[in-house]
């Protein structure tokens, strides 16, 4: 992937930063380079629980894939407190992801809705940028059990709540990313 386009997005002056889009779609490697064209010290904190073999590789592939130059903290449910704690001026922050956190949350049964106020609440006052990614869930089919519909309707909550804070939102799919906001970026519509 191009460095461009995270070079355009970041030359727009954000503090919060949504990246999202399907599996495989290069949603990380976007965000990546967003905090990678940064002059700040990088932090990546890591939602991932390594739960079998499978799992351990692909965050392997990860860290290879981002290279040195970056601080991992690990951290699979308070991310408000991650932030809080970690955000400075001088620190970009890239949570991956949101996706595998919820889930986290919804395993640990946690209040969903009550984590993501907090998490809200630490990013509007986090001093730094924080880039977060997210999977796009709900374009699919409806799922076939209980468990599997209350994740997507969370996902898509949390999404939409981000989104709404943020001062960006990339939809990157195909590893082109789309810039959803600021409206301004985008052609106005008019009937």
């Amino acid at each position: 992937m191009s460095d461009a386009p995270a070079a355009r997005v970041s030359s727009i002056t954000a503090r919060t930063v949504l990246v999202t889009g399907g599996a495989r779609s290069g949603k990380s490697l976007y965000a990546e380079g967003l905090v990678r064209a940064s002059t700040r010290e990088r932090i990546y904190v890591a939602t991932c629980t390594p739960y079998d073999e499978e799992m351990r590789q692909r965050i392997d592939r990860h860290r290879d894939q981002r290279g040195g130059g970056w601080r991992t903290i690990e951290e699979p449910r308070d991310l408000a407190g991650v932030i809080a704690a970690e955000s400075t001026a001088h620190r970009a922050i890239l949570v991956d992801c949101l996706t595998l956190w919820l889930s986290n949350l919804i395993f640990a049964e946690a209040n969903p809705e009550a984590e993501t106020a907090r998490l809200a609440g630490a990013l509007c006052a986090a001093p730094g940028p924080v880039v977060l990614v997210t999977n796009e869930v709900g374009s699919g089919i409806v799922p076939d059990n209980a468990l599997a519909r209350r994740f997507r309707d969370e996902q898509g909550r949390l999404n939409r709540r981000i989104a709404e804070l943020a001062d960006v939102a990339v939809l990157v799919a195909a590893g082109l990313p789309l810039v959803l906001k600021p409206s301004h970026l985008q052609p106005e519509i008019r009937l």
